[in-house]
């Protein structure tokens, strides 16, 4: 029984006038009494139960507020640890090759905002829930609301959410990071910002692309693991092969002992072999590992290199011969004119064929 209740049903019964309209009756001193004691009673049976319910909130929240602040906490403490990882090798031989401390800082921010945010979801959540449970509210009409909201937005929004799926996934399996060159397929470039939504690229001609990352469907990273620096040298078939591999093994040795190729170069510089052969001309194909993205600085000091050292061993260094384009035939004067027509003389059959017959004369 309410408290309400308690105080309507102890007041005192209106008494009728002689009019036939009610009076209300003024409560006496009993009334009163028994009114305050019905809900001295009530209150008696029932204050237990609203402090534990009070107590039982308080204890979610402040068990939700505490789990919140030390997990956030220890989640801002590790990408610290890898932030100060990353600049403790910086200007080192390994933070040089293979440490991007802009990568790792804004990989470890992206990571760190998306598990603070995760982690609060999840706490607050869980503790609204059971704060309302503590009530003896029935969730199950709620969690089919909001099962039925979030399906809503779920279909309303799925490009955002793919793009922000996308991006997840991107940043915790390091496919690319800041620095990186990728072919995104719809873009590539040089990665200059990683977004949980976007991925900003520099082109080549200096422009930037906004790619979102629910489009790109494959990723070709150029900068990963390590490169490949290919040359081919074409010579006369008639060069000495054997002179040929020994110069050229001069100049790698060489160049791999030089700074900074010494740390561009990951490998010796190989010659393969020859990569085809023709009557005029041989093709000699050298290669070498490299540091990522660095491929074509090592190519073209080794051209250079291979040349230098051509001229001076006196090899020269042959080309094919521009194939020579078929030259065009000389207009025909007489193609804009039309073909000769058999009706065009007066005296040809079909000149005379065509000529109308004269009327007959009339004879009187």
């Amino acid at each position: 029984m309410s408290l309400s209740a308690v105080l309507l049903g102890a007041g005192p019964t209106p008494s009728p006038t002689p009019s036939g309209t009610t009076t209300p009756a003024v409560p006496t001193i009993k009334d009163a009494h028994e009114s305050a004691t019905q809900a001295a009673t009530w209150v008696e049976q029932n204050w237990s139960t609203w402090l534990a319910i009070g107590l039982r909130v308080l204890l979610i929240l402040a068990i939700a507020a505490v789990l919140r602040v030390v997990i956030r906490r220890a989640i801002t403490k590790f990408i610290d640890r890898m932030n100060r990882t990353a600049q403790a090798v910086d200007g080192t031989a390994l933070g040089g090759l293979l440490v991007n401390v802009e990568r790792r800082r804004q990989r470890s921010q992206a990571i760190g905002s998306v598990l603070r945010s995760v982690a609060s979801f999840v706490i607050m959540g869980t503790a609204a829930l059971m704060v309302l449970s503590a009530f003896e509210i029935n969730l199950a009409p709620l969690l089919a609301s909001a099962g039925v909201a979030g399906v809503a937005i779920g279909f309303g929004a799925r490009n955002l959410v793919t793009d922000f799926l996308s991006g997840v996934f991107m940043i915790l399996e390091d496919q690319y990071g800041v620095g990186d060159t990728i072919d995104a397929g719809v873009a590539s470039g040089e990665v200059i910002e990683v977004g949980l939504r976007v991925t900003k690229l520099r082109g080549d001609n200096g422009e930037i692309w906004y790619v979102r990352n629910g489009e790109v469907k494959r990723i070709g990273n150029l900068s990963q693991g390590w490169s490949t620096a290919g040359v081919d040298v074409t010579v006369r078939s008639s060069e000495d092969l054997d002179k040929v591999r020994s110069t050229i093994g001069d100049v790698a040795e060489r160049m791999s002992k030089e700074e900074p190729w010494n740390e561009l170069l990951w490998g010796p510089i190989e010659v393969l072999g020859l990569d085809s052969v023709l009557l005029d001309s041989m093709v000699v194909r050298v290669s070498a590992k490299t540091m990522p993205g660095k491929s074509l600085t090592v190519e073209r000091e080794l051209r250079w290199r291979i040349k230098l050292a051509f001229d001076a061993a006196d090899i020269p260094i042959v080309g094919r011969a521009p194939v020579a384009l078929d030259a065009e035939p000389t207009a025909d004067p007489t193609a804009g004119m039309a073909a000769p027509s058999a009706y065009a003389s007066t005296t040809s059959p079909q000149s005379v064929a065509a000529t109308p017959l004269a009327p007959p004369s009339v004879t009187k």
